[in-house]
């Protein structure tokens, strides 16, 4: 079961917010779907060296938990424009 404000990763791209899959995400709020669809999630996005740089929203199937057997890595983000 995720919790609030753990640590997530996304499984799926999300390139409308120049995210990857893989990216680490913080859990901010549940939301439920207003016509019964999937739940989804906001999400608010840190960079390397710890500041907030986008808060976005996602399907709850959209992220997973971290686990020990996995290691974190830094990439650049790519600006729009």
């Amino acid at each position: 079961m995720l919790e609030l404000f753990q640590e997530v990763a996304l499984t799926s791209d999300l390139p409308e917010h120049q995210l990857k899959a893989g990216d680490v995400a913080t859990l901010v709020d549940f939301v439920p779907h207003p016509s019964g669809g999937e739940d989804g999630c906001v999400l608010e996005v840190f960079n390397a060296v710890g500041e907030s740089i986008a808060v976005v929203t996602a399907t709850v199937s959209a992220i997973e938990a971290l686990s020990a057997d996995e290691i974190l890595t830094v990439r650049s983000l790519a600006l729009a424009g």
